[in-house]
């Protein structure tokens, strides 16, 4: 299904597991202003997998980043399960966010001097679960994404796309109802971007998580539920 962010129905939206309503984002202001959102709806059903996709710099990075709760709406709202991310204390939003969402991006942002256990235990230690919980979970989460073998290796002795399949276990440790994508297989060649993009479907479906992932890349777009284009 192709279509654009705005024509989801009320019911639709009232189903959602996250709603970005009537989202405007501008920066700059009088004849310096530019606007980058400009009233955009956008609906994330549970167990639904949608793909971003438009020319570069229409504004999908940020789309997702407002859906995250990463950067403030001009104007509009986000729903996160039936809860208004900007209404709330910062506080309070990060603490939704760590429950709630798991992101993945193009760059892996992997903690360099951490072994990716470690580095995928890390949101976990956030919450506060002890160490060994942690770790055991993530260790769990490794052997999920084919990594079982490389859990006490850091990030320089990984393969790049090891590296996006630990970002992945990373993203999706915490059992997110949301996991939201920025060209998670940008930096990846197209063989083993399609693996690591298997790895991310197969887990968000297997847990009927939902998915945003925003891409340049087609092929992977149409593998979603849902393409839509800005």
């Amino acid at each position: 299904m192709n279509n654009r962010p705005g024509t989801e129905s009320q019911a639709q939206q009232d189903a959602a597991l996250l709603v970005g309503r009537d989202l405007r984002m501008v920066f700059g202001d009088g004849a310096g202003e530019v606007v980058v959102l400009n009233g955009i709806t956008l609906a994330l059903r549970k167990g639904e997998t949608v793909a971003v996709v438009g020319a570069s710099g229409a504004g999908k990075s940020t789309l997702l980043h407002v859906l995250g709760g990463l950067e403030t709406p001009t104007s509009g709202e986000v729903l996160l399960n039936g809860r208004s991310l900007y209404t709330m204390a910062d506080g309070e939003r990060t603490a939704l966010r760590n429950h709630w969402l798991g992101f993945v991006y193009q760059f892996h942002h992997l903690l360099p001097e951490f072994t990716a256990e470690e580095n995928v235990a890390m949101p976990l230690l956030i919450r506060r679960l002890p160490a060994a919980q942690a770790r055991a979970q993530a260790a769990e989460m490794l052997a999920r994404v084919g990594l079982a073998q490389r859990r006490t290796h850091t990030p320089a002795m990984l393969s790049g796309g090891e590296r996006q399949r630990v970002a992945i276990a990373r993203a999706l440790v915490t059992e997110p109802s949301c996991v939201l994508a920025d060209e998670p297989t940008g930096n990846l060649d197209r063989a083993t971007a399609a693996l690591v993009f298997d790895v991310l479907l197969e887990r968000v479906r297997s847990a009927e998580s939902g998915l945003i992932v925003v891409t340049h890349d087609t092929d992977l777009a149409e593998r979603c539920d849902r393409v839509v284009t800005l």
